[in-house]
């Protein structure tokens, strides 16, 4: 009744079967929980006591970068031009809006201040000027610095990245 044909492919059916449940396991904690234990979860949830810092404008005081007056001085304008080329995939700068408000003039403009644009309820409700200081805090991370905007960029790590797009900013007016 069974031979060896019909019992290597019951084995052989046996083991993908188990590769594939293996395979699915792996890819599951990948996405759910960022690679492996000790991991940092991939999908986080703000918690209220993070909203105030971000509230007030103080993200970059409670972190370990330093201060934008600090980075400010060696800012690179050329630099920040080249390094605006991560914003051009939703933002422009010929004072039309994209995915992203137009950024002419947006340091010292109020948030949520380009007309006919549609803010999240969360830069709505907040008409602030955007100060380089803002600006620099602000993209660091966008969702910590104001949790529920709908700007999706993970932000900029390294200050001097972000002086350096903020000084390029600074010239479009």
């Amino acid at each position: 009744m069974f031979d060896t044909m019909t019992l290597t492919k019951v084995v052989g059916g046996v083991c993908g079967a188990l590769l594939i449940y293996l395979f699915a396991n792996w890819a599951a904690e990948v996405l759910y929980y960022g690679g492996g234990e000790g991991q940092p979860q991939a999908y986080t949830v703000a918690t209220t006591e993070a909203a105030p810092a971000a509230a007030t404008g103080d993200a970059a005081a409670a972190s370990n970068d330093p201060a934008y007056a600090d980075v400010s001085a060696a800012a690179d304008v050329a630099a920040g031009e080249k390094l605006f080329g991560k914003c051009k995939a939703c933002h422009k700068i010929d004072g039309t809006n994209a995915t992203g408000p137009h950024l002419n003039g947006v340091v010292g403009r109020a948030r949520g201040g380009v007309e006919g644009f549609g803010y999240s309820e969360a830069m709505k409700a907040d008409s602030a000027p955007w100060t380089p200081e803002n600006l620099y805090a602000f993209l660091k991370s966008p969702k910590t610095y104001m949790p529920n905007t709908k700007m999706g960029f993970a932000g900029l790590p390294k200050p001097e990245d972000r002086a350096n797009i903020i000084a390029y900013l600074a010239t479009l007016q």
